[in-house]
Protein backbone atom coordinates (compact mmCIF):
# COMPACT_ATOMS: atom_id res chain seq x y z
CA UNK A 1 0.00 0.00 0.00
CA UNK A 2 2.88 2.34 -0.18
CA UNK A 3 2.50 3.64 -4.10
CA UNK A 4 0.74 7.25 -4.73
CA UNK A 5 -0.33 7.69 -1.09
CA UNK A 6 -1.50 11.06 0.44
CA UNK A 7 -0.64 12.51 3.22
CA UNK A 8 -1.13 15.91 4.74
CA UNK A 9 1.02 18.25 6.60
CA UNK A 10 -0.68 19.47 9.58
CA UNK A 11 -3.71 21.05 9.16
CA UNK A 12 -5.96 21.54 5.74
CA UNK A 13 -3.17 21.28 3.45
CA UNK A 14 -2.70 19.53 -0.61
CA UNK A 15 -2.60 15.93 -0.08
CA UNK A 16 0.81 14.13 -0.90
CA UNK A 17 1.09 11.27 -2.86
CA UNK A 18 4.77 9.19 -3.09
CA UNK A 19 6.51 6.20 -4.20
CA UNK A 20 8.63 3.93 -2.25
CA UNK A 21 9.26 0.58 -1.15
CA UNK A 22 8.17 1.34 2.79
CA UNK A 23 8.07 5.33 2.83
CA UNK A 24 4.59 6.62 1.84
CA UNK A 25 5.52 10.01 1.70
CA UNK A 26 8.62 11.77 0.98
CA UNK A 27 8.66 14.71 2.91
CA UNK A 28 7.96 15.64 6.80
CA UNK A 29 4.63 17.00 7.59
CA UNK A 30 5.92 19.24 10.13
CA UNK A 31 8.38 20.81 7.62
CA UNK A 32 5.27 21.39 5.54
CA UNK A 33 3.11 22.82 7.59
CA UNK A 34 5.74 25.56 9.41
CA UNK A 35 6.09 26.37 5.06
CA UNK A 36 2.28 26.97 4.60
CA UNK A 37 2.03 28.84 7.74
CA UNK A 38 4.24 31.58 5.98
CA UNK A 39 2.37 30.75 2.69
CA UNK A 40 -1.06 31.58 5.10
CA UNK A 41 -2.28 34.66 2.49
CA UNK A 42 -1.58 33.02 -0.74
CA UNK A 43 -3.98 30.08 0.83
CA UNK A 44 -7.55 32.31 0.57
CA UNK A 45 -8.18 32.74 -3.17
CA UNK A 46 -10.75 34.90 -4.07
CA UNK A 47 -13.37 32.82 -6.35
CA UNK A 48 -12.84 34.04 -10.26
CA UNK A 49 -15.26 35.08 -12.46
CA UNK A 50 -17.25 32.42 -14.41
CA UNK A 51 -16.75 34.50 -17.52
CA UNK A 52 -12.74 34.39 -16.70
CA UNK A 53 -12.78 30.29 -16.74
CA UNK A 54 -15.77 30.16 -19.98
CA UNK A 55 -13.30 32.86 -21.88
CA UNK A 56 -10.15 30.46 -20.82
CA UNK A 57 -12.23 27.51 -22.11
CA UNK A 58 -12.54 28.57 -25.39
CA UNK A 59 -8.80 28.45 -25.89
CA UNK A 60 -7.50 25.69 -23.63
CA UNK A 61 -10.27 23.25 -24.43
CA UNK A 62 -10.91 20.93 -27.31
CA UNK A 63 -13.82 20.15 -29.41
CA UNK A 64 -16.83 18.99 -27.63
CA UNK A 65 -17.16 15.00 -27.84
CA UNK A 66 -20.42 12.61 -26.21
CA UNK A 67 -19.72 11.40 -23.43
CA UNK A 68 -21.62 8.75 -21.13
CA UNK A 69 -21.25 6.21 -18.64
CA UNK A 70 -21.69 3.41 -21.06
CA UNK A 71 -19.06 4.74 -23.69
CA UNK A 72 -16.76 4.77 -20.48
CA UNK A 73 -17.20 1.28 -19.51
CA UNK A 74 -17.24 0.18 -22.96
CA UNK A 75 -13.38 1.90 -23.13
CA UNK A 76 -12.42 0.57 -19.84
CA UNK A 77 -13.55 -3.31 -21.38
CA UNK A 78 -12.05 -2.63 -24.90
CA UNK A 79 -8.60 -1.57 -22.82
CA UNK A 80 -8.46 -4.80 -20.77
CA UNK A 81 -7.81 -6.70 -24.06
CA UNK A 82 -4.80 -4.82 -24.77
CA UNK A 83 -1.50 -5.17 -23.35
CA UNK A 84 -1.47 -2.79 -20.67
CA UNK A 85 1.49 -0.01 -21.17
CA UNK A 86 3.60 1.41 -18.14
CA UNK A 87 2.85 5.27 -18.38
CA UNK A 88 6.06 8.06 -18.97
CA UNK A 89 6.36 10.47 -16.65
CA UNK A 90 5.57 14.04 -17.68
CA UNK A 91 8.47 15.79 -19.37
CA UNK A 92 7.17 18.97 -17.29
CA UNK A 93 7.44 17.23 -14.02
CA UNK A 94 8.48 19.75 -11.34
CA UNK A 95 11.53 18.95 -9.69
CA UNK A 96 11.17 20.00 -6.18
CA UNK A 97 8.30 20.12 -3.69
CA UNK A 98 8.71 24.00 -3.39
CA UNK A 99 7.99 24.69 -6.84
CA UNK A 100 4.77 22.42 -6.82
CA UNK A 101 3.42 24.24 -4.10
CA UNK A 102 3.81 27.74 -5.79
CA UNK A 103 2.68 26.29 -8.88
CA UNK A 104 -0.65 25.04 -6.78
CA UNK A 105 -1.01 27.61 -4.11
CA UNK A 106 -2.22 31.37 -5.03
CA UNK A 107 -3.81 33.22 -8.18
CA UNK A 108 -5.02 30.88 -10.72
CA UNK A 109 -8.00 30.12 -12.58
CA UNK A 110 -10.34 27.19 -11.74
CA UNK A 111 -12.03 24.83 -13.53
CA UNK A 112 -15.70 24.79 -13.89
CA UNK A 113 -15.38 27.54 -11.06
CA UNK A 114 -14.27 25.30 -8.67
CA UNK A 115 -11.63 23.02 -9.64
CA UNK A 116 -7.95 23.98 -8.66
CA UNK A 117 -5.21 21.37 -10.67
CA UNK A 118 -2.45 19.72 -8.63
CA UNK A 119 1.08 19.73 -10.78
CA UNK A 120 3.17 16.77 -11.62
CA UNK A 121 6.16 16.70 -9.86
CA UNK A 122 8.85 13.48 -9.43
CA UNK A 123 9.23 13.13 -6.10
CA UNK A 124 5.28 13.44 -5.27
CA UNK A 125 3.13 12.24 -8.68
CA UNK A 126 5.30 11.82 -11.72
CA UNK A 127 2.58 10.86 -14.41
CA UNK A 128 -0.16 13.38 -15.90
CA UNK A 129 -3.51 12.83 -16.34
CA UNK A 130 -6.04 13.77 -18.51
CA UNK A 131 -8.90 16.30 -17.34
CA UNK A 132 -12.15 16.62 -19.15
CA UNK A 133 -14.86 19.06 -18.42
CA UNK A 134 -18.57 17.37 -18.73
CA UNK A 135 -21.39 19.61 -19.61
CA UNK A 136 -24.77 18.53 -21.31
CA UNK A 137 -23.82 14.64 -21.79
CA UNK A 138 -20.17 16.52 -23.76
CA UNK A 139 -16.91 16.71 -22.46
CA UNK A 140 -14.00 18.51 -23.95
CA UNK A 141 -10.48 17.82 -22.68
CA UNK A 142 -8.15 19.96 -21.24
CA UNK A 143 -5.48 21.06 -24.05
CA UNK A 144 -3.67 23.27 -22.48
CA UNK A 145 -3.11 24.24 -18.86
CA UNK A 146 -1.76 28.03 -19.09
CA UNK A 147 -3.63 30.15 -16.73
CA UNK A 148 -4.50 26.94 -14.14
CA UNK A 149 -1.21 26.92 -12.17
CA UNK A 150 0.26 30.05 -10.75
CA UNK A 151 2.10 32.54 -12.52
CA UNK A 152 0.77 30.94 -16.07
CA UNK A 153 3.16 28.28 -15.69
CA UNK A 154 3.14 25.34 -18.55
CA UNK A 155 2.48 21.99 -16.14
CA UNK A 156 0.96 18.92 -16.22
CA UNK A 157 -1.57 18.25 -14.27
CA UNK A 158 -0.86 15.16 -11.50
CA UNK A 159 -4.94 15.42 -9.76
CA UNK A 160 -6.88 18.03 -8.72
CA UNK A 161 -8.73 19.63 -5.66
CA UNK A 162 -12.20 20.50 -5.24
CA UNK A 163 -12.88 23.99 -3.35
CA UNK A 164 -15.63 25.10 -1.14
CA UNK A 165 -18.13 28.11 -2.48
CA UNK A 166 -15.76 30.88 -1.17
CA UNK A 167 -12.40 29.13 -2.35
CA UNK A 168 -11.07 28.95 0.75
CA UNK A 169 -10.42 25.65 1.40
CA UNK A 170 -10.93 22.63 -0.26
CA UNK A 171 -13.08 19.57 0.87
CA UNK A 172 -12.32 16.58 -2.10
CA UNK A 173 -8.84 16.00 -3.25
CA UNK A 174 -7.32 13.41 -6.47
CA UNK A 175 -3.70 12.59 -6.31
CA UNK A 176 -1.50 9.64 -7.34
CA UNK A 177 -2.39 5.91 -8.32
CA UNK A 178 -6.28 5.67 -7.65
CA UNK A 179 -6.01 7.39 -4.39
CA UNK A 180 -8.14 10.18 -3.43
CA UNK A 181 -9.62 11.96 0.36
CA UNK A 182 -12.39 13.96 1.62
CA UNK A 183 -12.10 16.67 4.47
CA UNK A 184 -15.29 15.66 6.33
CA UNK A 185 -17.13 17.81 8.40
CA UNK A 186 -14.22 19.79 10.38
CA UNK A 187 -12.45 20.88 7.56
CA UNK A 188 -9.40 18.48 8.07
CA UNK A 189 -7.86 15.47 5.77
CA UNK A 190 -6.94 12.35 7.16
CA UNK A 191 -7.22 9.31 5.90
CA UNK A 192 -7.46 7.95 2.68
CA UNK A 193 -9.56 6.13 -0.10
CA UNK A 194 -8.51 4.07 -2.87
CA UNK A 195 -10.28 3.09 -6.52
CA UNK A 196 -8.82 -0.71 -6.17
CA UNK A 197 -6.05 -2.90 -4.31
CA UNK A 198 -4.22 -5.28 -5.35
CA UNK A 199 -1.96 -7.81 -3.55
CA UNK A 200 -2.20 -5.69 -0.37
CA UNK A 201 -0.27 -7.69 2.51
CA UNK A 202 1.21 -10.38 -0.17
CA UNK A 203 4.91 -11.61 0.09
CA UNK A 204 5.01 -10.05 -3.35
CA UNK A 205 5.27 -6.84 -4.65
CA UNK A 206 1.92 -4.75 -5.06
CA UNK A 207 0.85 -3.22 -7.82
CA UNK A 208 -1.25 0.33 -7.64
CA UNK A 209 -3.75 0.45 -10.98
CA UNK A 210 -3.76 4.64 -11.58
CA UNK A 211 -6.77 6.76 -12.30
CA UNK A 212 -5.12 8.19 -16.04
CA UNK A 213 -8.44 10.31 -17.00
CA UNK A 214 -10.76 11.91 -15.47
CA UNK A 215 -14.15 13.51 -16.03
CA UNK A 216 -15.16 16.57 -14.17
CA UNK A 217 -19.04 17.67 -13.87
CA UNK A 218 -20.20 20.87 -11.63
CA UNK A 219 -23.37 20.27 -10.25
CA UNK A 220 -23.87 23.38 -8.13
CA UNK A 221 -22.13 24.40 -5.01
CA UNK A 222 -20.78 21.31 -3.17
CA UNK A 223 -21.29 18.87 -5.57
CA UNK A 224 -19.67 18.03 -7.68
CA UNK A 225 -19.40 14.39 -10.23
CA UNK A 226 -16.66 12.91 -10.79
CA UNK A 227 -15.94 10.05 -13.55
CA UNK A 228 -12.65 8.38 -13.77
CA UNK A 229 -10.61 5.89 -16.17
CA UNK A 230 -8.41 3.37 -14.16
CA UNK A 231 -5.27 1.11 -16.07
CA UNK A 232 -3.25 -1.42 -14.16
CA UNK A 233 -1.26 -4.40 -15.33
CA UNK A 234 -3.83 -6.54 -13.82
CA UNK A 235 -7.18 -4.16 -14.55
CA UNK A 236 -9.14 -1.74 -15.84
CA UNK A 237 -12.13 -0.16 -14.78
CA UNK A 238 -14.60 2.76 -15.10
CA UNK A 239 -15.77 4.74 -11.72
CA UNK A 240 -17.78 7.00 -11.29
CA UNK A 241 -18.11 9.58 -7.99
CA UNK A 242 -21.13 11.56 -7.20
CA UNK A 243 -19.86 14.04 -4.39
CA UNK A 244 -21.47 16.12 -2.01
CA UNK A 245 -20.12 18.44 0.65
CA UNK A 246 -22.72 19.02 3.63
CA UNK A 247 -22.56 19.52 7.13
CA UNK A 248 -22.23 16.76 8.35
CA UNK A 249 -19.44 15.86 6.39
CA UNK A 250 -19.02 14.85 2.58
CA UNK A 251 -20.59 11.75 0.70
CA UNK A 252 -19.69 10.09 -2.20
CA UNK A 253 -21.97 7.64 -3.74
CA UNK A 254 -19.57 5.03 -6.02
CA UNK A 255 -20.20 3.26 -8.99
CA UNK A 256 -17.92 0.85 -10.39
CA UNK A 257 -16.85 -1.19 -13.50
CA UNK A 258 -13.58 -3.67 -13.26
CA UNK A 259 -12.32 -5.49 -15.54
CA UNK A 260 -9.23 -8.03 -15.32
CA UNK A 261 -6.38 -8.33 -17.78
CA UNK A 262 -4.78 -11.62 -15.75
CA UNK A 263 -5.46 -13.71 -12.55
CA UNK A 264 -5.63 -11.67 -9.36
CA UNK A 265 -4.59 -13.25 -5.84
CA UNK A 266 -6.02 -10.89 -3.72
CA UNK A 267 -8.31 -8.34 -5.09
CA UNK A 268 -9.45 -5.30 -2.53
CA UNK A 269 -12.63 -3.51 -2.77
CA UNK A 270 -13.02 -0.03 -1.86
CA UNK A 271 -10.04 -0.10 -0.09
CA UNK A 272 -9.10 2.42 2.59
CA UNK A 273 -5.53 3.94 3.75
CA UNK A 274 -4.72 5.41 7.35
CA UNK A 275 -1.96 5.95 9.85
CA UNK A 276 -1.51 4.83 13.47
CA UNK A 277 1.39 6.12 15.43
CA UNK A 278 0.26 5.48 19.06
CA UNK A 279 -2.79 6.01 21.15
CA UNK A 280 -3.12 5.76 25.59
CA UNK A 281 -3.31 1.97 25.05
CA UNK A 282 0.21 1.90 24.49
CA UNK A 283 2.78 1.17 27.45
CA UNK A 284 5.48 2.19 26.02
CA UNK A 285 5.19 4.90 23.87
CA UNK A 286 7.11 5.83 20.83
CA UNK A 287 9.55 9.14 22.23
CA UNK A 288 7.05 11.76 20.93
CA UNK A 289 5.81 14.28 23.54
CA UNK A 290 1.88 14.21 22.25
CA UNK A 291 0.49 11.63 24.12
CA UNK A 292 -1.48 10.16 21.00
CA UNK A 293 -0.69 10.13 16.65
CA UNK A 294 -3.35 8.57 14.61
CA UNK A 295 -5.55 9.37 11.87
CA UNK A 296 -7.63 6.55 12.62
CA UNK A 297 -8.18 4.47 15.86
CA UNK A 298 -9.85 1.50 14.64
CA UNK A 299 -12.23 -0.52 12.00
CA UNK A 300 -15.90 -1.06 12.60
CA UNK A 301 -17.59 -3.77 10.56
CA UNK A 302 -20.90 -4.83 10.15
CA UNK A 303 -21.50 -8.01 8.90
CA UNK A 304 -25.01 -9.36 7.12
CA UNK A 305 -26.43 -11.14 9.96
CA UNK A 306 -25.78 -8.21 12.51
CA UNK A 307 -22.83 -9.06 14.38
CA UNK A 308 -20.71 -5.77 14.99
CA UNK A 309 -17.31 -5.45 15.45
CA UNK A 310 -14.55 -3.48 16.85
CA UNK A 311 -11.07 -3.97 16.22
CA UNK A 312 -8.79 -1.31 18.04
CA UNK A 313 -5.72 -0.21 15.67
CA UNK A 314 -2.14 -0.92 16.82
CA UNK A 315 1.56 -1.00 15.60
CA UNK A 316 2.39 -3.98 16.17
CA UNK A 317 6.43 -5.13 16.29
CA UNK A 318 5.37 -7.70 13.05
CA UNK A 319 3.02 -7.47 10.03
CA UNK A 320 -0.14 -8.27 11.37
CA UNK A 321 -3.30 -9.23 8.67
CA UNK A 322 -6.73 -10.16 9.82
CA UNK A 323 -9.92 -11.06 8.11
CA UNK A 324 -13.16 -10.54 9.48
CA UNK A 325 -15.82 -12.51 8.21
CA UNK A 326 -18.65 -10.36 7.08
CA UNK A 327 -21.16 -12.09 4.58
CA UNK A 328 -23.66 -9.49 2.78
CA UNK A 329 -21.83 -7.12 4.29
CA UNK A 330 -23.65 -3.83 5.65
CA UNK A 331 -20.79 -1.57 6.19
CA UNK A 332 -17.27 -1.06 7.28
CA UNK A 333 -14.67 1.59 7.92
CA UNK A 334 -11.91 3.02 9.60
CA UNK A 335 -13.15 5.61 12.51
CA UNK A 336 -11.45 8.20 14.46
CA UNK A 337 -13.59 8.01 17.35
CA UNK A 338 -11.09 9.38 19.65
CA UNK A 339 -12.01 13.46 18.69
CA UNK A 340 -10.97 15.15 22.04
CA UNK A 341 -8.47 17.38 22.22
CA UNK A 342 -6.68 17.09 24.85
CA UNK A 343 -5.94 13.75 24.12
CA UNK A 344 -4.16 14.41 21.36
CA UNK A 345 -2.59 17.78 22.51
CA UNK A 346 -1.45 18.52 18.47
CA UNK A 347 -2.60 22.18 17.39
CA UNK A 348 -0.56 21.89 14.13
CA UNK A 349 -1.73 18.58 12.88
CA UNK A 350 -5.36 18.42 14.59
CA UNK A 351 -5.78 14.51 14.77
CA UNK A 352 -9.04 15.02 16.73
CA UNK A 353 -10.22 16.71 13.33
CA UNK A 354 -9.13 13.87 11.43
CA UNK A 355 -12.92 12.40 9.86
CA UNK A 356 -13.68 8.60 9.73
CA UNK A 357 -14.51 6.92 6.94
CA UNK A 358 -17.60 4.55 6.82
CA UNK A 359 -18.19 2.29 3.51
CA UNK A 360 -21.86 1.22 2.82
CA UNK A 361 -22.25 -0.93 0.16
CA UNK A 362 -25.03 -0.35 -2.44
CA UNK A 363 -26.47 -3.93 -3.21
CA UNK A 364 -25.47 -7.45 -1.99
CA UNK A 365 -21.74 -7.88 -2.10
CA UNK A 366 -22.12 -11.49 -1.25
CA UNK A 367 -19.79 -13.84 0.71
CA UNK A 368 -16.49 -12.53 1.88
CA UNK A 369 -14.04 -10.79 4.36
CA UNK A 370 -12.65 -7.65 5.71
CA UNK A 371 -9.48 -7.44 5.34
CA UNK A 372 -7.10 -5.70 8.00
CA UNK A 373 -3.59 -5.09 7.29
CA UNK A 374 -0.77 -3.38 10.06
CA UNK A 375 2.68 -2.96 9.64
CA UNK A 376 5.02 -1.23 12.19
CA UNK A 377 5.74 2.65 11.91
CA UNK A 378 7.95 4.93 13.61
CA UNK A 379 6.72 7.85 12.45
CA UNK A 380 3.27 10.02 11.89
CA UNK A 381 4.20 10.47 8.28
CA UNK A 382 3.95 6.98 7.24
CA UNK A 383 0.22 5.52 6.21
CA UNK A 384 0.57 1.45 7.82
CA UNK A 385 -2.70 1.01 7.80
CA UNK A 386 -5.02 -0.46 5.07
CA UNK A 387 -8.41 -1.99 5.24
CA UNK A 388 -10.78 -3.66 2.08
CA UNK A 389 -13.19 -6.00 1.21
CA UNK A 390 -12.46 -9.57 -0.09
CA UNK A 391 -14.79 -11.60 -1.75
CA UNK A 392 -14.58 -15.34 -1.57
CA UNK A 393 -15.12 -15.30 -5.71
CA UNK A 394 -11.64 -16.15 -7.05
CA UNK A 395 -10.49 -13.08 -9.13
CA UNK A 396 -9.93 -14.77 -12.88
CA UNK A 397 -8.78 -12.89 -16.21
CA UNK A 398 -11.57 -11.94 -18.28
CA UNK A 399 -14.47 -10.96 -15.38
CA UNK A 400 -15.67 -8.14 -14.75
CA UNK A 401 -16.93 -6.80 -11.73
CA UNK A 402 -19.66 -4.31 -10.98
CA UNK A 403 -20.21 -2.85 -7.49
CA UNK A 404 -21.94 0.14 -5.94
CA UNK A 405 -21.08 1.89 -2.96
CA UNK A 406 -21.43 4.74 -0.35
CA UNK A 407 -18.63 7.15 1.29
CA UNK A 408 -18.88 8.85 4.25
CA UNK A 409 -16.57 11.07 5.60
CA UNK A 410 -17.75 12.15 8.76
CA UNK A 411 -16.70 13.49 12.18
CA UNK A 412 -20.57 11.32 13.50
CA UNK A 413 -19.83 8.27 14.51
CA UNK A 414 -22.01 6.40 11.85
CA UNK A 415 -22.14 3.08 14.20
CA UNK A 416 -23.37 4.89 16.85
CA UNK A 417 -26.60 3.07 17.61
CA UNK A 418 -28.53 1.12 20.65
CA UNK A 419 -25.92 -1.01 21.25
CA UNK A 420 -23.01 -0.14 23.31
CA UNK A 421 -19.57 1.17 21.70
CA UNK A 422 -15.99 0.10 22.66
CA UNK A 423 -14.93 4.12 23.43
CA UNK A 424 -11.30 3.64 25.29
CA UNK A 425 -8.82 0.56 25.65
CA UNK A 426 -5.82 0.16 27.80
CA UNK A 427 -2.97 -2.10 28.43
CA UNK A 428 -0.17 -3.40 30.94
CA UNK A 429 0.70 -5.94 33.36
CA UNK A 430 -1.53 -8.48 35.13
CA UNK A 431 -2.97 -7.90 38.33
CA UNK A 432 -4.06 -4.93 41.12
CA UNK A 433 -1.86 -1.90 40.53
CA UNK A 434 0.71 -1.70 43.36
CA UNK A 435 0.83 -5.50 43.68
CA UNK A 436 3.60 -7.90 42.84
CA UNK A 437 2.84 -8.96 39.37
CA UNK A 438 0.25 -11.86 39.36
CA UNK A 439 1.75 -13.93 36.92
CA UNK A 440 4.97 -13.64 34.79
CA UNK A 441 3.48 -13.11 31.25
CA UNK A 442 0.49 -11.87 32.38
CA UNK A 443 -1.44 -8.73 30.55
CA UNK A 444 -4.13 -6.76 31.59
CA UNK A 445 -6.68 -5.09 29.12
CA UNK A 446 -9.39 -3.00 29.92
CA UNK A 447 -12.26 -1.85 27.97
CA UNK A 448 -14.65 0.83 28.62
CA UNK A 449 -18.17 0.71 26.24
CA UNK A 450 -20.67 2.96 26.36
CA UNK A 451 -24.30 3.70 25.19
CA UNK A 452 -28.07 3.22 25.27
CA UNK A 453 -27.81 -0.45 25.91
CA UNK A 454 -26.48 -0.21 29.53
CA UNK A 455 -28.23 2.83 30.81
CA UNK A 456 -29.96 1.72 34.36
CA UNK A 457 -27.52 -0.96 34.58
CA UNK A 458 -26.18 -2.04 37.98
CA UNK A 459 -23.76 -4.28 39.23
CA UNK A 460 -26.74 -6.68 40.35
CA UNK A 461 -28.31 -6.67 36.29
CA UNK A 462 -26.25 -9.73 35.43
CA UNK A 463 -23.97 -8.22 33.06
CA UNK A 464 -20.85 -10.25 31.86
CA UNK A 465 -18.24 -9.86 30.08
CA UNK A 466 -18.15 -12.90 27.06
CA UNK A 467 -14.52 -14.00 25.91
CA UNK A 468 -15.13 -17.42 25.03
CA UNK A 469 -11.52 -18.13 26.55
CA UNK A 470 -10.33 -21.24 28.02
CA UNK A 471 -10.01 -21.32 32.03
CA UNK A 472 -6.53 -21.77 31.64
CA UNK A 473 -5.77 -18.20 29.70
CA UNK A 474 -7.83 -16.30 32.00
CA UNK A 475 -6.25 -15.10 35.45
CA UNK A 476 -9.18 -12.53 36.16
CA UNK A 477 -12.55 -10.80 34.64
CA UNK A 478 -14.93 -8.53 35.42
CA UNK A 479 -16.90 -6.22 34.31
CA UNK A 480 -19.01 -3.02 35.84
CA UNK A 481 -20.50 0.40 35.27
CA UNK A 482 -18.13 3.77 35.40
CA UNK A 483 -19.17 5.76 38.66
CA UNK A 484 -20.69 8.78 37.48
CA UNK A 485 -21.14 7.76 34.21
CA UNK A 486 -24.73 6.13 33.34
CA UNK A 487 -24.30 4.38 30.16
CA UNK A 488 -20.30 3.57 30.09
CA UNK A 489 -19.26 -0.13 31.17
CA UNK A 490 -15.33 -1.25 31.72
CA UNK A 491 -14.15 -4.42 31.41
CA UNK A 492 -10.97 -5.64 33.06
CA UNK A 493 -9.61 -8.60 31.77
CA UNK A 494 -6.37 -10.41 33.08
CA UNK A 495 -4.65 -12.93 30.37
CA UNK A 496 -1.92 -15.43 30.10
CA UNK A 497 -1.10 -14.93 25.87
CA UNK A 498 0.75 -18.32 26.31
CA UNK A 499 -2.12 -20.44 27.16
CA UNK A 500 -4.75 -18.19 24.63
CA UNK A 501 -5.57 -20.51 21.08
CA UNK A 502 -4.47 -17.63 18.70
CA UNK A 503 -2.77 -14.30 19.57
CA UNK A 504 -6.42 -12.74 19.58
CA UNK A 505 -9.25 -12.34 22.27
CA UNK A 506 -12.38 -10.94 21.79
CA UNK A 507 -15.07 -9.92 24.47
CA UNK A 508 -18.71 -8.51 24.71
CA UNK A 509 -20.78 -7.43 27.39
CA UNK A 510 -24.00 -9.35 27.38
CA UNK A 511 -27.20 -9.78 29.47
CA UNK A 512 -29.10 -13.06 30.31
CA UNK A 513 -27.51 -14.21 26.60
CA UNK A 514 -28.00 -11.40 24.63
CA UNK A 515 -25.65 -8.93 23.25
CA UNK A 516 -25.48 -5.53 24.96
CA UNK A 517 -22.31 -4.40 22.84
CA UNK A 518 -20.16 -4.40 20.02
CA UNK A 519 -17.60 -7.70 19.99
CA UNK A 520 -14.20 -5.90 20.54
CA UNK A 521 -11.01 -8.02 18.64
CA UNK A 522 -7.86 -7.53 20.22
CA UNK A 523 -4.81 -8.80 19.06
CA UNK A 524 -2.44 -9.87 21.78
CA UNK A 525 1.65 -9.67 21.34
CA UNK A 526 3.59 -12.63 23.74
Amino acid sequence: MTQGNMRDAGRKTAPQAATGPVALTTLARRDFAAMLASMAGLLAVPRLAQAAVATAGQANFGPAQPFSWDNLVSTAQAAAARPWAAPAPSAHAVTDFDTAVKLTYGNAQALAGDVRLFPTSRGVAPQAVTIHLVENGTSRQLVDTRGFFVGATRADPAGFRVMTADQHSDWLAFLGASYFRASGSRDQYGLSARGVAIDTAMPKAEEFPAFTEFWIENLGPNRVRIHAALDGPSVTGAYAFDCTHGQQGVTQDVRASLFLRRDVERLGLAPITSMFWYDQSDPTKRGDWRPEIHDSDGLAVLSGNGERVWVPLSNPRLTRTNAMRADHLKGFGLLQRDQRFDHYQDDGAFYDRRPSLWIEPQGDWGKGSVMLYQMTTDTETTDNVAAFWLSDEPAKAGQRRDLAYRLNWTSQDPTATATARCVDSWQGAAGKPGDAPVAKDGRKFVFDFEGPALKGLTRDSGVQAVTGLPASAVIASAAYPVVGEETRWRVTLDVRPSAMPSPELRVYLARAGQALSETVIQGVQA
